[in-house]
């Protein structure tokens, strides 16, 4: 395993650029929140970006948080399960699909989800806002079973935690950096943020992940994070990784018109 320490100096320069393993390019989306019409533009300059280029094993990753406070849901987690029966993706959870799924069972959790942006995710499974309002938590969480079909559910039950590729891991939050790199525990891969955030010694690999919004890609020599706040900004963001070169697709709304760009990343 690569020794980071002695790779980076203390001011963060390195000689050494983290790899991907040969031969395979890698698109990395972060947090979607239910805006699939970023995602539908997303996709859309994905697939020609990966087209255009030579050809290599291509592999798509969700950061996780696919789901609440924008407005669709339910159809971008059909729009990425449909995707990943037509190519190689692999799907991370985020702490808000961990809350989505366990309202079906947990009251005070339902309560929770609802109070974070999962009103959004269950108005978008049809319910009228009026019934909704109607309902008390006890009857949302029965109709809940009903609206959501299964296999959404089986989909979003199935997510990974962390993935590792080169000298790169891919997790929604991040890492306990106190913690090896294959012993890290769920809840961190989920839901941490200031203990991975604000540390600054070298880790075993460099942490692509979601979870915290910044204003533009944030990124140090041990991590980048690439939620740039969707349901808020209107910007989706993807990382491209093949070999030691990195680059951005965003799809970006303004003013009700989604466009798409590219840029280089270093």
């Amino acid at each position: 395993m690569i020794n980071f320490a002695k790779l980076f100096k203390r001011n963060g320069s390195s000689k050494f650029r983290p790899k991907v393993p040969e031969g395979q390019r890698f698109y990395v989306i972060g947090d979607i929140h239910g805006r699939c019409d970023l995602l539908d533009e997303l996709i859309l300059a994905i697939e020609e970006d990966d087209a255009q280029l030579g050809q290599a094993e291509t592999t798509i990753i969700f950061l996780g948080d696919l789901v609440d406070r924008g407005p669709e849901s339910a159809r971008v987690i059909e729009t990425a399960r449909q995707w990943g029966k037509r190519r190689k993706v692999r799907y991370l959870a985020g702490n808000h699909e961990e809350m989505f799924l366990q309202s079906f069972d947990d009251k005070e959790m339902l309560r929770h989800f609802l109070k974070h942006g999962g009103r959004e995710t269950v108005l978008s499974y049809g319910i009228k806002k009026k019934r909704y309002n109607e309902l008390s938590l006890k009857e949302l969480q029965q109709e809940l079973h009903e609206l959501v079909p299964k296999k959404h559910r089986k989909f979003l039950g199935a997510m990974e935690d962390i993935i590792l590729a080169g000298d790169y891991a891919f997790a929604h939050a991040g890492i306990n950096p106190k913690r090896a790199i294959d012993d890290q525990q769920q809840s961190d891969l989920r839901w941490i943020r200031d203990r991975f955030l604000k540390h600054r010694e070298p880790l075993t690999h460099v942490v692509v992940h979601g979870h915290t919004i910044f204003e533009d890609v944030e990124h140090t020599p041990y991590r980048i994070g690439i939620d740039t706040g969707a349901f808020r900004t209107g910007v989706l963001t993807a990382l491209v990784l093949e070999g030691d070169q990195r680059r951005i697709i965003r799809a970006s709304e303004t003013d009700g018109t989604i466009t798409t760009q590219h840029a280089e990343f270093r």
